[in-house]
């Protein structure tokens, strides 16, 4: 469990997106700069990366993000703020560029057990406005 200032919580998404035209392009050097920035993103936005892999036809990302974080602003991070820096730190040329296709998938994972419900439940019974 995390807690924000008025949030307990345990929200994990699976985000996974695809290369333009589904190029198998995340190999080698190109996959572990990605792999980096996605690491850079996470820390800069407080969402923490439970399980990253970067195939060479797309890119497979486990997060556990708080509550203010819908899974269409993750997406939205992650996919255009990495091309962006990796456009910008490694692409001298266009053929080099790194671009997203359109769609994303969005998926969550977690269990919460009714005995979690009631522990949060009794945790704020008293003195919460």
């Amino acid at each position: 469990m995390k807690t924000t200032r008025h949030a307990t919580y345990n929200l994990n998404y699976h985000i996974v997106w695809l290369p333009k035209y589904r190029q198998p392009v995340l190999v080698n050097e190109v996959a572990s700069r990605v792999r980096s920035i996605l690491h850079e993103i996470a820390d800069d936005k407080g969402v923490e990366i439970l399980d990253l892999t970067v195939q060479p036809d797309h890119v497979h990302l486990f997060v556990s993000s708080p509550p203010k974080n819908e899974p269409a602003l993750l997406a939205n991070w992650f996919k255009g703020i990495s091309s962006r820096k990796y456009n910008h730190r490694y692409a001298d040329h266009d053929d080099e560029k790194i671009g997203w296709a359109r769609g994303y998938y969005a998926g969550t994972a977690g269990h919460v057990s009714s005995e979690t419900v009631e522990n949060y439940i009794q945790q704020h019974k008293e003195g919460d406005s």
